[in-house]
């Protein structure tokens, strides 16, 4: 397992899988370690995926600045690796929390940027309003699914602001296109992957500024590929339209069926997808 050392000392670890073009993989969560991407639905067949646990989780370092988590600051981890690796540009893979660190780093360093890939990328970095409506409007999609009934009125009730202990817990089933014993295992998972302390600064004042984050999207000059699945709460894809709108060279795939973690949903279909762009 390789480690380098971030601008301020914290020993920060990334593993590496397969052969070709390298692709630095930034992980969502927030602050949960790169494990759960796995080889990405078989991607690292086609490209080096480098998957950096960022601090605090997996096998990296605590900080001892717990400020440090917030995700502007980590645009310096990201740097860090990227000398450490000796690139002069880097293809990005970012999904769910992880685009936003993603978006950061391209507003701050878009000389350093190859190609960008945002899988069901989070929206907080740029601004973007996910309604309740639209959560409610993708869920209903599944309707059919025996399992619709109790999470649907857990979705609402978090809507709504009025959460239950177990709301969260209870729409799971939404986030995998399929809800089965592979979806529940990497669901189960999530539990000791993720660094909740860290997490609760990833996003805390000061992280994002949307406005000047936008501006400089704006004219990031670079291809991008918004990567949404079609029956994802978190990331439904008109609000995944609106994001690819914000650059001058993106374009959005639907893949049809999948939830928030596409490359399980459907590998071949995902690795595709996200091989023929980074190609």
């Amino acid at each position: 397992m390789p480690t380098f050392s971030a601008h301020d000392g914290t020993t920060l670890a990334y593993h590496v899988s397969g052969d070709g073009p390298p692709v630095i993989c930034l992980p969502g969560g927030p602050m949960q370690a790169s494990a759960y991407l796995g080889d990405l639905g078989g991607l690292a067949a086609h490209h080096r995926l480098i998957r950096l646990d960022l601090r605090g989780t997996g096998d990296s370092a605590i900080p001892a600045d717990a400020a440090s988590y917030r995700c502007d600051r980590l645009v310096d981890d990201v740097e860090a690796l990227r000398e450490h690796l000796g690139l002069e540009r880097v293809d990005l893979l970012a999904h769910s929390a992880g685009a936003n660190l993603a978006a950061l780093y391209a507003g701050r360093h878009p000389d350093r940027v190859g190609k960008m890939a945002l899988i069901t990328p989070s929206v907080l970095a740029v601004g973007l309003v996910i309604t309740g409506d639209l959560r409610r409007e993708t869920a209903r999609l599944r309707h059919e699914e025996p399992w619709f009934a109790p999470a649907f009125a857990a979705l609402e009730s978090l809507v709504a602001g009025k959460p239950a202990d177990d709301c969260r817990e209870a729409i799971a089933p939404f986030f995998y296109g399929r809800w089965d014993a592979a979806a529940q295992a990497h669901r189960a998972a999530e539990e000791g992957q993720r660094n909740a302390a860290a997490a609760a600064v990833f996003g805390a004042e000061g992280a994002f500024a949307p406005e000047a984050t936008r501006a400089a999207l704006a004219g990031f000059e670079r291809p991008v590929l918004l990567l949404a699945g079609e029956v994802d709460l978190g990331a439904p894809p008109p609000a995944m339209a609106e994001f690819t709108g914000l650059f001058p060279h993106a374009r959005l795939v639907v893949q049809p069926g999948a939830g928030h973690f596409p490359w399980l949903d459907d590998p071949e279909r995902f690795g595709a997808a996200t091989a023929e762009f980074l190609a």
